[in-house]
């Protein structure tokens, strides 16, 4: 029997890659939907024409109809970097948030369809327990320059709970901890991008701050492993669940590891550079996976410094193909 996916967000980094990962069921049927904001039609173009995917431009602040049944809803739209949502785009990264979860629950609603909620670790704002656990409830500043993704999640979960509690909509929700991998884009200020794009180039690398702020590192095909599990795991359990990888790093061991890794590979003569760190920055990120392990059977696999090597093997690729593209104009 098909089973029609709708995935909001699905020419984005996470959502390209849970495309990809869905649509190798030959049972399943894949509606992605996205407004390309952050996202690109080239991290799908190798399925794009597939007779069971389908591409529609949406901004998801819009309600959004369907002629088909839905039976599964993936909502990951959302700009998740802050070079994103910051600045002028804020209340556009507020609205994407709130309205667009308000218009995928409904859309839920109409089809009887199971919905997931793609929140995010920074619900916890600058943690005040460490690690974060699901039942920390945040250190969150609701006034901050990145209060409109911070509040935005909050909101959304919100909303996603009272739509269970009030229609008994299927829902799920997921707190997404920081992730790297292919199909990142090179631009989206995220800082294994950053790293990892600077340091091809030749360029030193830029901390913000004095590079002793951690962050826990979780390869894409991990998430997409826990995200799929997540959707298809038992009615009654609805989250919010962790879903990231619990290996602590601070942002100065990370850029040593990515200077030595494209040192060898490309005899660079590379160094860090130091910049003021932005406000509300988090100091500590860490998820405790205990819930996802125990409901889910679920933890990381692929260590940090084996998903850096695809990562960068990703973005050589890339960079070298742009710069080919140039060339040739």
């Amino acid at each position: 029997m098909v089973k029609t996916i709708l995935i909001t967000g699905g020419t984005g980094f996470i959502g390209s890659n849970l495309c990809k990962r869905l649509i190798q069921d030959e049972n399943n049927k894949i509606i992605c939907v996205d407004n390309n904001y952050t996202g690109s039609l080239d991290n799908v173009r190798d399925i794009i024409d597939n007779p069971r995917f389908t591409f529609i431009e949406h901004d998801i602040i819009k309600p959004l109809n369907i002629d088909e049944k839905i039976d599964e809803i993936y909502n990951l739209a959302c700009p998740a970097s802050p070079p994103a949502y910051q600045g002028d785009k804020a209340v556009f990264t507020t609205m994407t948030c709130v309205y667009g979860a308000i218009n995928m629950l409904e859309l839920a609603r109409k089809n009887n369809a199971k919905i997931l909620e793609s929140s995010t670790s920074e619900v916890y704002g600058e943690p005040l327990v460490h690690p974060q656990v699901e039942t920390y409830r945040g250190n969150v500043n609701p006034i901050g320059i990145r209060a409109c993704y911070d509040e935005g999640k909050r909101c959304a979960e919100s909303l996603f709970f009272d739509y269970n509690r009030i229609y008994g909509t299927k829902i799920k929700v997921i707190r997404i901890f920081n992730t790297y991998g292919p199909l990142m884009d090179p631009n989206d200020g995220r800082v294994v991008s950053n790293f990892i794009c600077q340091a091809l180039r030749g360029e030193d690398l830029t901390i913000y701050g004095d590079g002793s702020q951690t962050r826990s590192f979780c390869y894409v095909d991990d998430l997409v492993d826990v995200i799929i599990k997540m959707m298809n795991s038992e009615d009654d359990f609805i989250g919010p669940v962790n879903t990231g990888n619990p290996g602590e790093f601070t942002i100065k061991q990370l850029a040593d590891l990515v200077i030595e890794k494209v040192n060898k590979r490309n005899n660079k003569n590379l160094k860090v550079i130091y910049k003021p760190l932005p406000a509300d920055d988090p100091t500590q990120r860490r998820p405790d996976i205990t819930l996802a392990k125990s409901k889910l059977g679920w933890e990381p696999t692929i260590k940090l410094n084996e998903g850096l090597d695809k990562t960068i093997e990703y973005f050589a690729q890339r960079i070298l193909s742009e710069e080919q593209k140039l060339v040739n104009v």
